[in-house]
């Protein structure tokens, strides 16, 4: 579902705008308005940690990037008022034991999110008893609970996880309780040096509109329907994680929560000290 990044890529076209990988049934919305919307864009498919590698290398200009991304590209510019988010539980980012948490002391990550991990370092760090021994993993439970006491699930492996038989953790869940704040896990980003010739407040319209396209209720539907045999879900499990779980806006309270993980994720050393946000 909200599986960024571990979708099979597509191969990129020869210009310039990576969106997520069709593997995912969130980024599948997005991607769908998007290719529907756009069309003066090059669209291309991969998943964020590849469209953040893009917009590295100038290859692409425009690249929906995880959160922690930012805190390494410079140049970059945010397009407002659309992003990943959750404004509590998110259900798709969990740490997973067999065991109390505070008990835990070696924790297996699945490190193909570095939003994820940063942030399950700082609720460690700031909340959960302090820093742990982390070890990066290949994202199968089974193996990672047979390493460690505990384990970081991301995407579709951990909407599959069934929470009877573990101790469980929603990363978005907890850092609201201990924050009030909403986290956002991606959003869309321009390289500066490709935005001269073009109107910014052009291009966020855009980006507006294809959000709110691809929120259409039979947009959604036609996705639930198509990935919830996929991952062995309910039908209303799926239409409860597009509706009450992902979040699409990165209003102000989405703002407030990114720029304190911004600050805690330095603080601790997760993530290098993100430069000043800046937006068409």
């Amino acid at each position: 579902m909200w599986d960024f990044e571990h979708g099979a890529n597509v191969p990129a076209s020869p210009r310039r705008m990576p969106s997520p990988s069709t593997g995912a049934s969130v980024a599948a919305a997005a991607s769908a308005a998007t290719e529907e919307t756009v069309a003066d864009f090059d669209i291309s498919y991969t998943i964020p940690s590849a469209c953040a590698r893009s917009l590295a290398e100038g290859s692409a200009d425009i690249g929906i990037i995880p959160a922690a991304a930012y805190t390494t590209i410079p140049g970059l510019v945010i397009i407002p008022d659309v992003a990943i988010a959750a404004r509590n539980a998110v259900r798709s980012i969990l740490l997973v034991s067999h065991k109390a948490l505070d008990q835990a002391r070696t924790v297996a990550l699945d490190t193909s999110s570095m939003t994820s991990v940063a942030l399950a370092k700082v609720l460690f760090a700031k909340w959960l008893g302090g820093p742990r021994s982390y070890e990066a993993m290949p994202p199968d439970l089974d193996t990672m609970l047979t390493t460690c006491d505990a384990a970081l699930l991301i995407g579709d492996p951990a909407l599959q996880v069934d929470r009877n038989r573990y101790v469980t953790l929603d990363l978005a869940e907890e850092w609201h309780r201990q924050t009030g704040k909403s986290f956002v896990f991606a959003f869309w980003a321009v390289r500066r040096a490709a935005l001269e010739g073009h109107n910014g407040d052009a291009l966020a319209r855009v980006f507006r509109e294809s959000r709110n396209h691809g929120l259409e209720p039979e947009h959604q539907e036609a996705i639930a329907q198509e990935w919830a045999p996929r991952l062995g879900l309910t039908l209303e499990a799926v239409r409860t994680y597009f509706a009450r779980n992902i979040h699409y806006y990165l209003d102000p309270p989405c703002m407030e929560g990114l720029q304190l993980f911004y600050r805690l994720a330095a603080e601790i050393g997760a993530l290098p000290a993100a430069p000043p946000l800046q937006f068409l």
